[in-house]
């Protein structure tokens, strides 16, 4: 499969999903022109219990991000930007960035940075740790490109997208664990490494959502793209599906998903790899080409009155990742918690629960790949596993991988 035109596909769409609608009425009512500014700044306070000591609870408080947001209207064309800092990462990048135009009533366009259509939007999840599939580009991801949200039968919701790439990355501190340059993102893509120089390119979206009723929405996404070797000017596609259910019922908040995905990469021989390099805050880790995800999620308001406290939501997420090499691991991702909002003022208490899951261990990372620990001091970028000397350097499974814990709190102040 070979490179895409971009100006070809942009026009393409303009056509098709823009040309028409100008012959339509226009809003009866236009926004007013104007920006308005915003922000927010959070803190992060973990008290850890992993693998290396499982009996110390190890604590620890970092200054987690700030950001700022411009969102606005200017002669009839919209503008939302976010810029967002990670002191801890010392890393900084753009979150989103894209402009908006309003045809009609039926379809509205934006050209940028902008979320990608697929799954459950805005979030999949309840805490602040996300679901599974965001750490695999497959929630609350972002792209650069063109995405039309239409409005053309009454209760369905429908998006469509085409990507050039990943969004533009910020600085990043550098590999860890595994091959190449880190990936100074907010949401996670493929970054390229010397041994497998493969990143994303064309990538169509299509997503469709119907609201049974007023509490209860069901639908279906696809995503195709290539995942490009800059090495062997070639391609292979790559695909994911998602269908999910949201439901609203007496005060309860239930969303559910499944998701398969094929990464289909080749490395700079050309030979099929079965993990690929995926990053986003700076570091990249492995991740294999192929899984089925099984998500989750429950919640439930509890409206009060206590002082400047308005509502309390305790909530439970979970993921399974099973990864289609039955040599793999699976990933398990558990996080209950509850949710205290006061004003400006978000905190989350969660106590985050995960077996191979890449940010609950020691060893950053490792989970999504082959899911077994390694040693630290490989020569090997692919040795994800422990060596024993006696065993001629073979791989050793953990076939009894304890879940490892993190009670978390994250208080945000937005503004």
């Amino acid at each position: 499969m070979r490179k895409m035109n971009f100006v070809q596909f942009l026009s393409i769409f303009l056509l098709l999903f823009a040309g028409s609608s100008f012959s339509l009425k226009a809003q009866e009512e236009e926004k007013k022109d104007g920006f308005t500014f915003g922000g927010a700044m959070r803190y992060n306070v973990m008290s850890t219990n992993y693998e290396s000591d499982p009996t110390t609870l190890n604590t620890d408080a970092t200054w987690d991000t700030w950001r700022l947001n411009v969102d606005g209207t200017m002669k009839g064309l919209d503008m939302s930007f976010e810029y967002r800092f990670y002191p801890t990462f010392a890393t900084h990048f753009m979150h989103h960035g894209w402009i908006g135009y309003n045809f009609n009533d039926l379809a509205y366009m934006k050209i940028g940075v902008s979320q990608v259509p697929f799954g459950i939007t805005s979030f999949a999840s309840h805490s602040w740790w996300f679901q599974g599939p965001y750490y695999v580009g497959l929630e609350d991801d972002y792209d650069m490109g063109l995405k039309f949200d239409l409005n053309l039968v009454e209760n369905l919701d429908l998006s469509v997208a085409y990507y050039r790439q990943a969004e533009p990355q910020g600085p990043a501190s550098g590999s860890v664990n595994w091959g190449g340059p880190g990936a100074g993102r907010y949401s996670y893509d493929i970054t390229p490494s010397d041994s497998i120089p493969v990143r994303e390119l064309n990538q169509f979206n299509l997503r469709a959502a119907y609201h049974i009723t007023e509490n209860i929405e069901v639908g279906g996404s696809a995503q195709i793209g290539q995942n490009y070797n800059s090495v062997n000017d070639d391609a292979e596609l790559s695909t994911a599906f998602a269908g999910h259910i949201v439901a609203n019922f007496a005060g309860f908040n239930f969303k559910g998903e499944y998701v398969n995905y094929n990464y289909a990469a080749t490395d700079k021989n050309g030979d099929d790899v079965n993990t690929i390099p995926m990053g986003a805050y700076g570091f990249p880790y492995p991740v294999a080409t192929e899984a089925n995800m099984y998500v989750a999620g429950l919640a439930y308001n509890i409206d009060v009155e206590w002082g400047p406290i308005s509502s309390v939501q305790p909530y439970v997420d979970f993921t399974l990742i099973d990864k289609v090499n039955k040599d793999f691991e699976d990933t398990y991702h558990l996080i209950p918690g509850f949710l205290v909002s006061a004003g400006p003022i978000y905190a989350y208490f969660d106590f985050a629960m995960g077996k191979n899951q890449p940010w609950l261990t020691d060893n950053f990372g490792v989970g999504l790949g082959q899911g077994r620990t390694y040693d630290m001091n490989a020569d090997s970028d692919m040795d994800y596993y422990t060596e024993d000397p006696e065993l001629n350097g073979k791989p050793v499974p953990v076939d009894d991988l304890s879940w490892n814990t993190r009670f978390n709190i994250n208080i945000g102040y937005y503004f």
